[in-house]
């Protein structure tokens, strides 16, 4: 049985690790960071570094950037784990900095990775041994800082914003890597055929990491010889059909309650709010392809209907309700198509915010004002007692009255009284609460009646 022999160098690290840039000219991508004349880049040539926070998705060079700065500060590069790591190795490497300080002069940069992972006590281990200088701190992350680590270490840190790396960047990683015959790929003679390469950088989605496995995995399957050149060489072809037996579909973007999942439920909500059914049903699709709950994308309809829709069209809410319900009664296969007719129904519902607005102003107007006693007439007088302190007297009941409606009656205290916050919109059934609350307050200002008691 004869096997293939495949003799890339005597480095038996994965390609990504191989390839890792070990310079500046070979770092792709991020040129809005350290692209030359930058300040980043003027800082890491003239090895002048600085606690740093980057914060990217994954395979975007965030540990490559740490390494380079190391080296060219001169810096003896310390390297811990968020996912592996707690309080104890947080004192080895800093007892470890300290002594390489007073021994030798040479500083430390502390590179963290998935720094979020750790809680504010671990978090906080850091804050004295950055502050005097012991460490130079580098921490990465692919989530939002601002939710993820305490204010201190950011205060202390300048925070980095790295992106996915664009096609042109990964097509330099590409070129790289099958052309460099000591590091990469360049001893199989190995060529990517034309209509591989969209699929490629499809299934990579900006991270040259996953760009990197993918092309090493098809190298292994991709058969000796299957092209043969005119100089009598022979080529290998990386084929389509066998980057499809690697990943045969292709493997949506998501982290379920990462940044990943808060902006596609964002771009959901926004795309309701904006009235387009296709592209909340295209937020909705790929929420469920990466795994999803769909009855988060139910409670997130529910607060739409309420938020964005309210008395516009009340019916948004029942059907999101049924939505959700009709979920949990038959399961994902109808219970999903239920949720996208919500969804449609309620991106071309009419829209208003006016009960959401009147909500959180007389939210606020409670936590700021004085707690105004309830009006005597408003008071229950379920004693005589109560019936004799004026609890109750001089209310008017709205069904013995015109129209069920006591003009001139006030409910509100008398300091809020001249307040009205709720504005109906003039969209759907609001526009028809807008006449009758019209019509109302007119009623009540031809009333004479101030029935408003000390």
């Amino acid at each position: 049985m004869s096997t293939l022999s495949l003799d890339f160098s005597d480095d038996i690290r994965p390609l990504a690790a191989r390839l890792r840039p070990v310079t500046l000219d070979h770092y792709v991508g991020q040129q809005h960071l350290i692209g030359p004349g930058t300040p980043l880049y003027n800082a890491i040539l003239a090895g002048k570094v600085y606690s740093l926070i980057l914060w990217g998705p994954p395979g975007t060079g965030k540990t490559t950037l740490a390494e380079l700065i190391a080296g060219h500060a001169d810096a003896k590069l310390q390297k811990l784990s968020a996912v592996t790591s707690g309080v104890k190795d947080i004192r080895e490497a800093i007892s470890a900095a300290k002594q390489r300080q007073q021994q030798s002069q040479q500083r430390t940069l502390l590179f963290v990775d998935e720094v979020h992972r750790f809680n504010k006590a671990q978090q906080d281990a850091f804050l004295p041994f950055i502050e005097d200088g012991t460490i130079i701190f580098i921490g990465a992350t692919t989530e939002n800082p601002a939710f993820a680590l305490n204010n201190a270490i950011l205060s202390r840190a300048r925070v980095c914003v790295l992106k996915s790396l664009t096609d042109t960047d990964l097509r330099q990683v590409i070129q790289r890597a099958l052309t460099d015959d000591k590091l990469g790929l360049g001893a199989r003679h190995l060529t990517l055929q034309a209509e591989a390469e969209p699929l490629l950088l499809q299934l990579a989605n900006g991270d040259a990491r996953k760009l990197l496995n993918i092309l090493e995995q098809a190298a292994e399957l991709t058969p000796a010889a299957n092209v043969t050149l005119t100089n009598s060489l022979s080529q290998q072809l990386i084929t389509v059909d066998i980057i499809k037996q690697i990943v045969p579909r292709q493997l949506p973007g998501f982290d379920n309650h990462g940044d990943m999942f808060y902006d596609l439920i964002s771009a959901y909500h926004k795309s309701v709010r904006g009235s387009d059914p296709d592209a909340a049903l295209y937020w909705y699709c790929r929420i469920l392809a990466g795994g999803g709950d769909p009855l988060y994308v139910a409670r997130r309809l529910l607060a739409i209907a309420s938020e964005d829709i309210g008395n516009a069209d009340p019916r948004a809410l029942t059907l999101a309700l049924n939505a959700w319900d009709t979920f949990s009664r038959v399961g994902p296969a109808e219970g999903e198509r239920a949720i996208a007719q919500a969804t449609v129904y309620l991106a071309l519902a009419p829209k208003s915010n006016a009960v959401y607005q009147a909500f959180k102003q007389m939210q606020q107007i409670v936590a700021e004002q004085p707690d105004y006693p309830v009006p005597l007439h408003l008071r229950n007088a379920p004693s005589k007692l109560q019936q004799q302190l004026g609890h109750g007297e001089g209310y008017r009941y709205a069904h013995n009255e015109p129209g069920a409606f006591a003009a001139g009656e006030r409910y509100l205290p008398p300091e809020l009284a001249n307040n009205p916050l709720y504005q109906p919109s003039d969209r759907g059934m609001e526009k028809q609460l807008a006449e009758k609350l019209r019509y109302l307050r007119q009623l009540d200002a031809n009333s004479s009646q101030q029935r408003y008691k000390e």
